[in-house]
């Protein structure tokens, strides 16, 4: 006997249990997410350093995608959907070498001391370009790549053993070393999405917010395409608050000293935590992070690293300038009065007022709670931000890490308006376009206060997400 369905055009069952599998509004998630991979291998792979035009245009096209994805979350199968997306496109960006920014070969030329015995602090980079004094590796054609040979290299001790490795493994290949590093950083990014789903569910916020993160379009192309390691950073800083909400408060210490050793920032946030810890317990956790971090910093520690180190963060202060907001006015201000620069009295002044602002804000807060501390944290790092001169996009993650424990999102919009700064790079010159800038900060500090004062946020406003 004839089969029935096929005689009269009937579908077979395994075609229906596709169309049912893959519903077709499915279809629009499987749309954007194809989309979306495009625009970042073509961000990751093509356009370099002063190309802002293709920079400027992938970008604005990837973001509108992102926060398309994000509107179509709306359930578990989206979102642990997207979430692979996120993945791959991270995956996707490992064997990208990083275009738009030169950061690389000052993580090859640190790498390549230490594997020869010598502290990456001891010297100025031109000290090996002298006659006698040459080493292996170290050659003219690298030196001239250093984006700042001039000054000491400030990284700490998780990115300099990094470095190493990844020299180690690739002596003689800077793209090989590279993917090294990428691999690792992959690797912190993928834990750092698994501890911000589970913050998020024991915090009580939706877990959707970590799509703002895992699909960022300048997340994706500052930690994984151009190698910065706000994402080692990042994955400490996430493991550290979940073992201190989970009680596990010796390991959380250790884990916020690797997140310092990392990058220094996490620092601003340990005030937050003596209130909420108490202060028989925040003498046991601090000397725990103390020690931690002794013994992390040892390898590096001396003389050498001290007046290295010292002297970085002087220059950093005192010299560097980048997309400043707050500084940038008073810069102006100053010129006006004086006739000249005042940074060299400018910086440390905001860096002390950051100081006192988050003391304050840790002293007069009256909230024990653990879902607090993000907010404090979001307000500590934003404050620095404000005040620090030198601004660079990559710096935009941690408040953006952040963002999904709070209301608030203009930290989310930041992050767009952030990489227009490429535009520096795109005249024969580098070029500081201050008009950027100012529309920059215009829009993120005017969303900012409207967010503060009215009580609710721009994603919600254009029905991205509920609020």
């Amino acid at each position: 006997m004839k089969d029935r369905g096929k005689e009269c055009g009937q579908p077979s069952s395994i075609s229906l249990s596709l169309h049912s599998f893959i519903p077709s509004i499915f279809l629009w998630h499987w749309g954007l997410a194809l989309l979306f991979l495009l625009l970042i291998a073509s961000l990751g792979y093509g356009p370099a350093q002063h190309d802002f035009g293709w920079i400027a245009s992938l970008h604005a096209a990837a973001f509108l995608v992102y926060l398309g994805m994000y509107r179509k979350a709306n359930g578990q199968v989206e979102l642990y959907f997207f979430l692979g997306v996120g993945i791959i496109a991270r995956l996707l960006l490992i064997g990208a070498f990083p275009q738009l920014s030169d950061d690389i070969y000052r993580f090859i030329w640190d790498g390549r001391l230490i594997n020869q015995g010598i502290n990456p602090f001891a010297q100025l980079p031109a000290y090996y370009m002298q006659e006698g004094t040459q080493l292996p590796g170290l050659s003219p054609e690298l030196f001239a790549q250093l984006n700042s040979p001039e000054y000491y290299t400030i990284y700490p001790p998780v990115a300099q053993a990094v470095f190493a490795l990844a020299c180690w493994l690739f002596p003689q290949s800077i793209f090989g070393a590279a993917v090294v590093m990428k691999a690792f950083l992959f690797f912190f990014e993928l834990g750092s999405l698994a501890l911000l789903v589970k913050l998020l569910a024991r915090l009580g916020f939706s877990e959707k917010g970590v799509l703002l993160y895992a699909l960022n379009p300048m997340i994706l192309l500052e930690v994984m395409g151009n190698l910065h390691f706000e994402g080692a950073m990042i994955f400490f800083l996430l493991l550290g608050l979940w073992w201190l909400v989970s009680g596990r408060y010796l390991s959380s210490a250790v884990a916020l000293a690797f997140s310092v050793a990392s990058k220094l920032l996490p620092l601003l946030f340990c005030f937050f935590l003596i209130r909420r810890l108490g202060w028989r317990r925040s003498i046991e956790y601090f000397a725990v992070m103390g020690l931690a971090l002794l013994l992390l910093f040892s390898p590096l520690l001396g003389g050498a690293f001290f007046s290295g180190m010292g002297s970085s963060l002087q220059l950093y202060f005192q010299r560097f300038e980048f997309n400043g907001s707050i500084y940038y006015l008073l810069r102006w201000i100053g010129f006006q009065l004086s006739g000249f620069n005042l940074i060299k009295y400018l910086g440390p002044a905001l860096a002390a007022c950051t100081f006192l602002g988050i003391s304050l804000a840790a002293l007069l807060g009256r909230r024990r709670d653990w879902r607090s501390l993000p907010g404090l944290m979001l307000f500590a790092i934003c404050l620095y931000l404000a005040f620090t001169p030198t601004v660079h996009p990559w710096y935009a993650s941690l408040p953006l890490v952040l963002a999904p424990f709070t209301r608030f999102r203009f930290p989310v919009l930041w992050t767009a308006l952030i990489s227009l700064t490429y535009i520096n790079y795109s005249y024969p010159e580098y070029d500081e376009q201050l008009w950027i800038v100012g529309l920059e900060y215009l829009l993120v500090y005017g969303v900012a206060l409207w967010e503060v004062v009215s009580g609710r946020n721009w994603m919600g406003i254009l029905g991205l997400e509920k609020y």
